[in-house]
């Protein structure tokens, strides 16, 4: 049985887009979608007079949230299989919990509530930093959202920790029938603390090392995919944040250790999550 892709969905417009983003994947990928709605309002039932008729406000809102966003997604996408439920348990809690049997977590930028200044949402923060599959959360300007640039750009991370970004990159490159850029960057002689592993005065040949060892299995795998690999000067979450302009999607792995709980994502993975201008996948590397 195939897992489906879960949206976190809540009424707000930013959860109507990662419906939008989310039903169209669901289509690309001959995947199921699931809506999921996280409400207390089960906890606070009793505070319903005995006998009374009336459901508690939030049921209702809860009922009307979701049955909108299925119907949304249904007209979008009219071959994907659409369910829905609503999870008697905090938003953070129910999509991690979600996440044991997805293909992958779409979220918002923002939820219902959060501050409109907010550049990210607290639960697609902690839901990208925390989960064990992938996470889509959608963002960015009009361009990036509707796909129209036909480029997935990905971040390339060491080898021992990206592999699932890379795969997943590829994945979606093919599905989409578009450019996959993937992009190590390097720091030049300015900066001259090497990474590990690195040698002293070769960050450039390091860095397209990196990529050649990184991409050799995935492109052999995936023929028909056009990479464009791309070793570039300067600091990882700018490169990514200004090439993200040009990009539908783009992709950034990170490390689960089992048993940490806190999040789990460097300096760039954050950036992107806060500044990219398309929607950004993180890509969890367990180890």
């Amino acid at each position: 049985m195939q897992l489906p892709l879960v949206v976190g969905v809540d009424g707000s417009d930013a959860s109507l887009r990662a419906v939008d983003w989310a039903a169209d994947e669901a289509a690309r990928h001959g995947l199921p979608l699931r809506l999921v709605y996280a409400s207390l309002w089960e906890r606070y039932e009793g505070a319903v007079p005995t006998g009374s008729v009336e459901r508690p406000s939030e049921q209702v809102m809860a009922e009307h949230v979701v049955a909108s966003a299925a119907e949304r997604a249904q007209r979008r996408a009219p071959e994907v299989k659409v369910t829905t439920d609503i999870l008697p348990e905090d938003a953070v809690s129910a999509l991690l919990g979600e996440a044991d049997n997805a293909a992958g977590l779409v979220t918002g930028s923002r939820g219902r509530g959060e501050l409109k200044g907010m550049l990210l949402g607290s639960v697609s923060l902690a839901v990208a930093g925390r989960a064990h599959c992938p996470v889509v959360v959608v963002r960015g300007d009009p361009a990036g959202l509707a796909g129209t640039h036909e480029r997935i750009l990905l971040g390339a991370g060491e080898p021992g920790t990206a592999a699932d970004a890379v795969r997943f990159a590829f994945r979606e490159a093919e599905a989409r029938d578009c450019v996959l850029d993937v992009v190590r960057a390097w720091r030049g002689p300015s900066h001259p603390a090497p990474r590990d592993g690195e040698p002293a005065g070769e960050p450039e040949k390091h860095a397209t090392a990196v990529l050649d060892e990184l991409l050799r299995d995935a492109m052999t795998e995936h023929p028909d995919v056009r990479v464009r690999p791309a070793a570039v000067e300067g600091p990882a979450h700018r490169v990514l944040v200004d090439r993200s302009a040009a990009a539908d999607l783009v992709v950034v792995g990170a490390r689960r250790r089992v048993g940490h709980l806190g999040l789990q994502f460097g300096r760039t993975g954050h950036t992107l999550l806060h500044h990219a201008q398309c929607p950004v996948a993180v890509v969890p590397q367990r180890v």
